[in-house]
């Protein structure tokens, strides 16, 4: 059930139903979007991060540091490399070698009251006070390398329609062969991963992690449930679980059900173990294409 709240200008939506958990790929229990066409906001305690003691917090320094050297080193040594990258990138087909996008970043914990009529939110509890605070979705600034066609979406319009129907979500794989977008190099440095190298800056700006769900584009939150919010409580990364798990081969679900995973799990041991992993599967192109 749904309760409306209005303010002089404009309305918001709350979901005043049951208390909802993180949603399984699986689960056929899980509550619907109140409204088609908007995007949950939950409690700021149903996050990441809010009630780490001073030993995680400590060890999150440590390795944020780790990062940022880690993120210069790769950024440096690979220079070389970029370069021609970028030189074959903008011989091979017309446009930039680099492309930027706003991808979703870790939420915004704001008030009840600063979100009422702002955007098509939906905020998703039982116990709304215009005081307390709410995850909200942040965008920042990502960048690979170009592996599509600078025109793919104009050539292609009918691939960039994010309106999927729950049966369509449920089945849907974003990652396919034969993607016409694609270019021929670009085929390449995707299964080579190398068209992330860039990604590399955005770990030393700090709007990545090495490890974290990897960014997702703010035209797809409509299709999250309330409870996969959760996703975007913690930075996005590199690599993550699904990364080690299937990488393109999963479906959207599965591949959310992985993050939701990571963040109830997530530590510091856990993120050198995909780090790891990563690597491995990498050499071997595990799921690349």
């Amino acid at each position: 059930m749904s309760v409306l709240a209005e303010n002089e200008k404009q309305s918001f939506e709350y979901y005043s139903g049951p208390e909802f958990t993180g949603v399984q790929e699986e689960d056929p229990g899980a509550p619907e979007p109140a409204e088609t066409g908007r995007i949950f906001c939950i409690p700021a305690e149903d996050g990441y991060g809010l009630n780490m003691s001073f030993g995680e917090k400590a060890a999150r320094i440590s390795y944020r540091i780790l990062e940022i050297l880690v993120s210069l080193t790769v950024l440096i040594v690979s220079l070389p490399v970029m370069l021609v990258l970028a030189i074959i990138i903008k011989f091979e087909s017309p446009g930039p070698a680099l492309f930027f996008q706003d991808r979703c970043a870790r939420s915004r914990l704001l008030p009840g009251r600063d979100i009422i009529g702002k955007g098509d939110y939906t905020i998703v509890d039982p116990h709304f006070d215009p005081d307390k605070r709410y995850w909200v979705p942040a965008t920042f600034s990502f960048v690979k390398f170009r592996s599509m066609y600078a025109d793919a979406k104009e050539r292609f319009p009918e691939l960039y329609d994010y309106n999927y129907s729950e049966e369509e979500i449920d089945r849907i794989a974003f990652k396919v062969p034969d993607d016409p977008r694609i270019t021929r190099f670009g085929e390449w440095l995707r299964k080579s991963t190398l068209d992330e190298v860039p990604n590399f800056w955005n770990v030393l700006t700090g709007d990545m992690r090495l490890v974290g769900p990897r960014p997702e584009i703010p035209e797809m939150l409509v299709n999250y449930r309330a409870g996969q919010m959760r996703k975007f409580t913690v930075k996005p990364g590199i690599t993550g679980l699904p990364q080690i798990n299937g990488r393109g081969r999963l479906s959207f679900r599965k591949t959310v059900a992985f993050d939701l995973e990571y963040v109830d799990k997530k530590s510091v041991g856990l993120d050198i173990k995909i780090i790891v992993m990563t690597i491995w599967r990498v050499i071997t192109k595990h799921g690349a294409f």
